[in-house]
C-alpha cells in the first residue's frame, strides 16, 4: 500500500515526484511516437475521440502563458476535459509546448509542409496489435488516479527545458 504524504494529500506533489512525472511522461510520448499512437491537433483529438474513445489511453492538453486568454481554446479543452472524464480516459495539462514539440520530434513545432502544428492537444492511443503495458504509462495512470482522489481532475505537469 502507498502511504501519502501531507502535501500529496493537500495536492502538493514535492518536486521529485513530478519530475518522476515529467520523465514518465516523455518517455510513454518517445515510445508511443514510432507506434503511430500519437494524435495530435485539437481538431483530430476530437474527430479521434469520437470515432474510438475506447482506444485513447491518455489526453494531454497543452498551453503557454498567451494561451489562456484564447477563449475559444478553452471552450474546447472543456469540450475535452468534460468527453475524456466520461469516458474514463486520464488528463494530463503540460505547460510548456515548446519542450512538448521537441519531445514529438519537431523542434520547431513544424509539420511537414512547414505548418506549426496543434500541439493544444495531444492524444496517445494504445496499438491495435498488442495490449500496450508501457511501465510509464502505469506510472501516469496512478499519478491520474491519485490526483483525481484529491479532487484534482486534471493535474498539471511542468515539462522542463533540456
Amino acid at each position: 500500500m502507498y502511504n501519502m504524504t501531507f502535501e500529496e494529500l493537500s495536492g502538493d506533489y514535492s518536486q521529485e515526484r513530478m519530475d518522476t512525472v515529467a520523465k514518465a511522461l516523455e518517455e510513454v510520448l518517445t515510445s508511443a511516437l514510432p507506434q503511430g499512437c500519437i494524435t495530435v491537433g485539437v481538431y483530430e483529438a476530437a474527430k479521434s475521440l469520437n470515432v474510438d474513445p475506447d482506444n485513447v489511453v491518455l489526453c494531454i492538453l497543452a498551453t503557454d502563458e498567451d494561451d489562456v486568454k484564447d477563449v475559444a481554446l478553452q471552450i474546447h479543452f472543456t469540450l475535452i476535459q468534460a468527453f475524456c472524464c466520461e469516458n474514463d480516459i486520464n488528463i494530463l495539462r503540460v505547460n510548456n509546448t515548446h519542450r512538448l514539440a521537441e519531445i514529438l520530434g519537431g523542434g520547431g513545432g513544424k509539420q511537414s509542409g512547414g505548418e506549426p502544428m496543434d500541439l493544444h492537444c495531444v492524444l496517445v492511443t494504445s496499438p491495435h496489435s498488442t495490449s500496450w503495458k508501457d511501465p510509464a504509462l502505469s506510472k501516469l495512470n496512478l499519478f491520474c488516479r491519485e490526483s483525481r482522489c484529491m479532487d484534482q481532475w486534471v493535474p498539471i505537469i511542468n515539462l522542463p527545458e533540456r
